[in-house]
This record gives C-alpha cells, structure tokens and sequence, in this order.
C-alpha cells in the first residue's frame, strides 16, 4: 500500500509539473529521455509512416511495401499473430472479377509480427493514433532491428522487401480494360472497364510447341529489367497475330493479359484524328500493359501513304517545271499531308520512336487477317519482334476441346479418330468453329464428336468436289484455261489432267481397301491396304456422308 501511494504521488507531482512548466521546457526533457532510452537500448527503430511531409499528403511509397510483404510473407504464415484486422471493400459488391476474392489481411494497430532475414531478427510493429480534435489516424510501422548489425543489414532487407511486395502487387491488383473515346479534337482519353476475360493459357487450344515457346518468351520479357537495362533497349515488345477469323487471336491476347497480370489498352485506329492524338494516348498509358491494336489492315490505309507520298512529290517537281504555279500546288500538297488523320509515319513513331520509350515493361500487340495487306516497316524486327500464325485447328488442339467441351474419355473414340483422320486429309475448321459445334451438343457427347467428325468429312468432299470441277473445265473444250494456252498440245494437256485426276481418286480407292502406292528411290511400290469399317452419318444439311472408321 505504502509503495500504491507513492506512485500516486509521483503521478500528481507529474501532472503538476506538466502544468506548471513551459511547453519548450517539457519537449527538452522529453528529448533527453528518449535520447537516454536509445543509448541504453540495444535496438535500433526506423519509422515508415503513412504519408510523408508536415502536411502528411504525399504517399510514401515505403508504407505500401510494408503493407503487402507483411500481408504475403508474415500475416499469412504459422503461426500468425494474435490479432490480425479483416477488410472487403464496398467496390467489390456487384463487380464480377472480384466477387471471389478472400478479403484483405492486415496487422492490427499497436501490434507487433517477427521476421527474420540473413540471420538477424527484425520486428515489425504497426502504430495508429488518433490525431487531437479529429477523427483521423496517423499510421505508421516501426521496425526493431539489432543496433550493431542494422547498417549493413537494413539496405539489404529493404530490398528483398520491395522484390516480395512488388511481385504480390503483380498478382494481386486489380487490372482493368481501357478503350480510347471518341472525344472532341485535342482531347484524347481512355476510358476503362475491369478486365475480367476467363481465358489463359491452359483454356487455349493451342499447338504445345507453340504455347511453350509463348510462355518462355512472355516470361522472359517479364523477367528481363536488367537485361534491358544492360543492353539499352526499351524494354517493350512487340507481337503480330495473324490468322483466318476464329482462329484464336483475341482470346491468345487475353491469356497473355491474364498471365502477366497486365492491364489492355485496345486502340481504336479509326478514333484518333492526328497524329498528335495518338501520341497523347500512348503517354497516358501505364506500365505493365498490353497496347492492342485489332484488325490493324483494315483500321486505316496505312499501305498506300508512301506510294501516295512519292506520287504527290512527283507531281510537284513536274509542276515546278512547267510553270511558276507550283506556289499554289504546293499549298494545297502542304494543306492535304498535314489535314487530319493518322499516317503510317505516326504509327512507326508510336510503336519504335522517341515516344514509344515514354513508359516500360509495354507489349504491343497487332492482329490482322492477312498479313500482306500490311506495310512491311510495320513487321521488321523492333516493332513486330514476334509474328505467331493462328491456323485452323489441329489434332492436337481438337482433342484437347472436346476434352473440354464434353469431357475427357467421353464420346464415341472410333469418331474421334475419324475426326483426325479428316483434318489429316486435309479438313480445315477454325477452333471458333470447332467450339460452336461442341457447345451445341455438349450434352449428349458421342453426339457432339459424330456431328464435328460429319463436318469434317464435308470439308473434304467439298474440297475434293471443287477440285474436280477444275479439272472438268480444263478437260472441256470450251475451257477458258485452255484456250488461253499457247505452244501447249492438246493430248499432253489431256494426260496432265488425268495424272491430276488419278492422284484425287487415290486417296477415296485407298479408303475402299483396294491398294495404295508410295514411292522409293523413285519407283512406285504398291503394297496392300487395310480395309476400314464403313459408317454411315447423317450431315446436319442432311447430306449422307460416310466416314471411314480405323
């Protein structure tokens, strides 16, 4: 009781002093005893607060690492700390990407979390203090490390803290799909949507040697800081997809977003007026993103304006020669190049200029239909770096969507391999169709793979059909080929026809189990074939197809 009472006294001659001496007065003897604390301690403090500065307005970006290394390496580990603060903001009701999201883990205030690094242990604390006469809360963490050791341990920690909140930002932050408006001259923007496409690279029907060297390279892109850095290189490179439509083109462009957690600016050529708005758009974009341009041969004339170029300057230097008018000539010249429009000069600049250097760790990614419609300084190496050719639908990528569609060992397998047969053969459906004839069926599969192996088989006929109709008109007397043909004899053109005619009926004789020949050393050799069950499907336009069963 005696030593209750002198603690009481002690605090009432404290709270007297505190009223009784000046506020410079106390400041300094608070000093003087934090500063006696910190020669006697064998620790040493540092302080991240939230914001930097007096007026606390300017985010300090150390805070943040803090926030997602102890989120990812420390809050979610065993054992975890005795009190940890549970957070799911508002934005997330009614948003479809992050409706499956886990809610946010955080320390609690005025709580502490060990960590340990190279040896030394280090203490995290997180302080939260309500400022006087406001509802705010100054936030801050306070890190403990060993006084002896903290010079050469801190700069390496702090490191290796912002590699780990760096690649948890890269995986966790929410990533959005942009498009620029169509908005009045001078002011080009962005407007933008969560991006939320399902496709990755384990959902694409793709070639496995082409998927594989497609990760190794994105992958190497997203790696290679240093090796940019070391080699002087914008780091920022360049893809061309070209393909039939429904080969895959966009939905390997998602899968690319998704797997490097970029965001996607898709670029509406036919939106941008001038040149001058088009680098506009490219400053406002961000880092770590996918800048796509679709169907980029038919978005603009961008083949033309070097041709057209060279045209108008002939017809000024003709004009210069001839008479004294070239004055107006060349105003009006003048006034055409420079009206506004987006020229193949500025999309070169866009994609390889000064200006393309503006931001880093930026894909550019165009998608075209036929590539030959396309200026060929668009496609060299350091614009398009990387040209992928999505074609009709393989074996392999066959398989693996009925496996998707209908389920893995479902369906009938003799069809299935008729399938293959068929595009061996020659058959030609794009994965877009190949998918549209699964989801239509994916219900009753041996339904699904019978329908898809009759579509096939129809590709073929119809190929073979439009063959012999070729060669029926170059065997017709009134044949426009033939009587185009000059110094050729009748009857060679006739037994040139009927080789070609031979060579289309081998493949259905060899399917009848008649013979099939191969060549050796340059000779023929015959050698029996198999005969093959026969079955009978009905084709969805109602045409009798038979398919051939291994």
């Amino acid at each position: 009781m005696e030593f209750l009472s002198q603690m009481w006294s002690l605090l009432g001659l404290l709270t007297i002093l505190q009223n009784v001496l000046p506020t410079q007065l106390l400041s300094l003897l608070h000093s003087l005893w934090q500063s006696l604390q910190d020669s006697l301690t064998p620790y040493s403090y540092f302080d991240v607060p939230e914001f930097l500065g007096s007026a606390a307005v300017e985010p300090n970006a150390l805070y943040r690492h803090v926030q997602l290394y102890l989120h990812r390496s420390l809050l979610l580990s065993s054992p975890s700390p005795p009190r940890l603060t549970l957070s799911l903001p508002r934005s997330v009701y009614g948003n479809a990407c992050a409706a499956a999201a886990p809610p946010s883990v955080s320390l609690s205030p005025n709580h502490s979390v060990p960590d340990a690094f190279n040896g030394h242990r280090a203490v995290w604390t997180h302080h939260a203090d309500t400022l006087q006469d406001s509802l705010e809360e100054r936030r801050s963490f306070s890190l403990r490390l060993p006084k002896r050791h903290a010079a050469a341990v801190l700069p390496a920690y702090l490191a290796h803290l912002a590699a780990a909140a760096d690649s948890l930002e890269r995986s966790s932050r929410a990533r959005r799909l942009h498009t620029n408006a169509a908005s009045p001259r001078g002011s080009a923007s962005w407007s933008s949507v969560p991006f939320c496409h399902p496709s990755t690279f384990e959902t694409l029907a793709l070639d496995p040697d082409l998927k594989a060297r497609l990760l190794a390279d994105l992958t190497a892109f997203a790696d290679g800081r240093e090796f940019y850095r070391r080699t002087g290189r914008p780091w920022k490179r360049g893809y061309l997809l070209h393909g039939p439509p429904g080969s895959g083109k966009s939905s390997l462009i998602a899968a690319m977003a998704n797997h490097l957690r970029y965001d996607v600016f898709d670029l509406e050529l036919t939106r941008v007026t001038t040149n001058a708005d088009l680098r506009a758009l490219l400053i406002q974009t961000t880092n770590r993103s996918l800048i796509v341009i679709e169907d980029i041969d038919c978005s603009l004339h961008l083949t033309g304006d070097r041709g057209l170029a060279s045209t108008r300057r002939h017809k000024r230097r003709r004009a210069a020669a001839s008479d004294d008018s070239s004055d107006s000539d060349d105003d009006v010249m003048g006034a055409d190049n420079h009206r506004g429009k987006v020229t193949l000069s500025g999309l070169l600049n866009f994609t390889d200029g000064l200006w393309s250097c503006c931001g880093e760790e930026r894909i550019i990614v165009f998608t075209t239909n036929h590539v030959d419609g396309i200026d060929p300084a668009l496609l060299r190496p350091g614009r398009m770096d990387v040209h992928v050719r999505l074609g009709p639908c393989g074996a392999h990528a066959m398989r693996e969507l009925v496996e998707r569609y209908v389920g893995a060992g479902v369906g009938d397998q003799d069809m299935l391999d008729a399938a293959e047969g068929c595009i061996r053969d020659g058959a030609e459906m794009t994965p877009a169709e190949v998918g549209e004839v699964l989801l239509r069926n994916r219900d009753e599969p041996e339904t699904a793979v019978t329908e898809l192996a009759a579509e096939l088989k129809a590709r073929v006929n119809a190929a073979d059909d439009l063959q012999w109709e070729d060669s029926a008109a170059e065997l017709s007397d009134e044949s426009p080929t033939k009587k185009g043909r000059k110094g050729f004899g009748g009857w060679e053109g006739k037994v040139r026809i009927l080789g070609r005619l031979r060579s289309l009926t081998k493949s259905d004789s060899g399917r009848r189990g008649v013979s099939h020949d191969r060549r050796l050393h340059g000779r023929a050799i015959f050698e029996p074939r198999p005969a093959r069950a026969r079955t009978d499907v009905r084709h969805r336009t109602g045409r009798l197809i038979q398919l051939y069963l291994p």
